[in-house]
């Protein structure tokens, strides 16, 4: 199968009273088996909810999907077999064993038991929780809970995988891990794999493909490298002795590089320009050449939450005005 996720116009909108709020807007995806592809946008951009309408959590308002093949509203229980879901709240009864949650969970997947019990020890060990194997859930830290859901949710290895926050609540020891296993599931089983994280350097590190959200629409999609060399570009920072010599070195910098925008204080110039750690020796040359000399210099390549910054005007770490929209996602769930 080429095409594992398809949606056309996918729209959801929740009602309270006499309002309306669209969470998401006619949104256009196609993501191909095998990719490793992150949404990221501000809390209330729309990526909860597209995750619950694939997932089957949620049905749309208008607008189509497949997802595996088979569609979110009409073939509901073959989308869900298909899939591993790791959400943002707790899945596992409390009263019950950790393992045997594990086991059982194997076992709705198709596993039979004595699968089911190799696989839940293997995601145990690997996750640190082989000590709580045999406790209740209920007796788990929030940590030691949030690494079950996860197990919870890569127990039958799945071929595509959609995580809504993972890491929320993980230390870096566990952070850690959870990526080897995501990645190790890509390799052994070409799994694809959707996720959503507020953590930048994760989707950096494991995402080959980002899809940014804003109020509900996509406003960008390509690769990290693209999105940032396009919406970004690397930051020279320059520190000078004088504001004469930043003055100078401002308008140098601009007549040279138009493209580039050239910001300055008294003492300081910020120029970000695309392939910035190519220019710069020659951007000192020339200052070398009018007698400008800079006290310091710096070149920091683009982040993720520069090129939301550059689409939108707002970093991903700003929510959305509107935020009645978490609470109507959660009660819609």
């Amino acid at each position: 199968m080429d095409t594992m996720i398809e949606t056309r116009g996918l729209t959801r909108e929740f009602h309270t009273g006499k309002k309306t709020v669209t969470a998401v807007k006619d949104l256009d995806l196609h993501i191909a088996q095998g990719e490793m592809v992150a949404l990221l946008g501000p809390n209330g951009a729309g990526k909860s909810t597209t995750l619950r309408m694939l997932t089957t959590l949620l049905a749309p308002t208008t607008g189509s999907a497949t997802v595996a093949g088979h569609d979110v509203v009409t073939d509901q229980r073959a989308v869900r077999r298909a899939i591993g879901y790791i959400g943002q709240g707790n899945s596992a009864a409390h009263a019950q064993r950790a393992i045997d949650e594990l086991v059982v969970s194997g076992q709705s997947y198709g596993l039979s038991r004595t699968q089911a019990r190799t696989r839940a020890a293997e995601l145990m060990e690997s996750l640190g929780l082989s000590e709580q194997a045999k406790q209740k859930v209920m007796t788990l830290s929030g940590g030691q809970r949030r690494r079950l859901d996860i197990a919870m949710g890569l127990i039958h290895a799945p071929g595509l995988l959609f995580l809504d926050e993972p890491s929320t609540g993980l230390d870096p020891q566990n952070r850690a891990n959870l990526q080897e296993h995501i990645l190790d599931l890509r390799h052994r089983h070409g799994a694809t794999v959707v996720l959503t994280t507020h953590y930048l350097d994760e989707a950096d590190a494991l995402a080959e493909r980002i899809v940014v959200v804003d109020n509900g629409r996509v406003v960008a999609d390509d690769t990290p490298a693209a999105l940032k060399a396009d919406h970004a570009g690397d930051r020279i920072a320059l520190t000078f002795s004088s504001p004469g010599d930043a003055s100078r070195a401002a308008e140098r910098a601009s007549a040279a590089h138009p493209a580039a925008q050239v910001t300055h204080t008294s003492r300081a110039v910020d120029i970000q320009v695309a392939g910035g750690s190519g220019i710069v020796a020659g951007l000192l040359g020339d200052y070398a050449q009018a007698g400008i000399t800079p006290s310091t210099v710096e070149v920091a390549r683009p982040t993720l939450d520069d090129v939301f910054l550059s689409l939108t005007g707002r970093s991903l770490r700003e929510g959305r005005t509107d935020t009645s929209i978490d609470t109507l996602e959660e009660v819609a769930a």
